[in-house]
């Protein structure tokens, strides 16, 4: 399998070199071009159309209108936000924009190892620390803004979506609706088919863009 091409974004000198040097010494990866503002994400992605790109967000120009306009030209790079910021908002657009990936410089460098496998299977990877209090983010950020209930969703979608914009898990959801964790997790498939997400985060990010739980569905607890 050849190396996949990565991109490296960031106006930290220092910090690009040390990513080169983790890109060699996990191998599997080859460094196909770097940049230091924003709009070198977009010119990166229309020349190179690197598998790869990790981008910084404290940089010269609108790195999020950017990360949208690299997708256009080049929609098979998946581009990874490597920042300080642990700003939920900063996290939000980044994704929304077309990041796959969302990793706090700080973290162990594994976590950005992790991030760049996950976004070659399709998956949306943010770092663990952080990923609660995205999720909780998400949740607050749905309920305020009340629109109406995506009319994809069943009534049971809906009061899932709901507990899952709670951070509870799959056995604690089907404790919540007296459901069996196997039929739990068929509509957690089902729900990832519907909202095209891949994973648990993209289901709540999907629901969060489609306000799906915004009149939430009463949810019948266990006595």
């Amino acid at each position: 399998m050849p190396d996949l091409s990565v991109a490296i974004v960031d106006d930290h000198p220092m910090l690009m070199e040390g990513i080169a040097a983790l890109l060699k010494r996990w191998g599997g990866f080859m460094l196909a071009a770097t940049g230091n503002v924003a709009d070198h994400i977009v010119s990166i992605a229309r020349t190179h159309h690197p598998d790869e790109m990790i981008v910084d967000l404290s940089m010269a120009g609108d790195v999020f209108q950017a990360i949208a306009d690299a997708m256009k030209v080049a929609p098979g790079t998946k581009i990874v936000v490597f920042t300080a910021s642990a700003s939920t908002e900063d996290a939000i657009k980044a994704l929304d924009a077309g990041a796959t990936g969302y990793v706090l410089k700080g973290s162990p460098g594994e976590d950005l190892f992790e991030a760049l496998q996950a976004a070659q299977r399709g998956e949306v990877y943010v770092t663990p620390a952080f990923a609660t209090k995205l999720i909780c983010a998400l949740k607050e950020k749905t309920f305020e803004q009340q629109k109406p209930v995506c009319n994809r969703l069943s009534v049971r979608e809906e009061q899932i979506v709901n507990l899952l914009l709670l951070g509870k898990m799959n056995n604690e959801i089907a404790h919540e609706l007296s459901l069996s964790a196997k039929t739990v997790k068929g509509y957690m498939t089902n729900l990832m088919a519907k909202l095209h997400a891949r994973n648990r985060l993209e289901v709540v990010l999907a629901a969060q863009k489609l306000n799906a739980a915004a009149n939430p569905a009463p949810v019948t607890r266990r006595p």
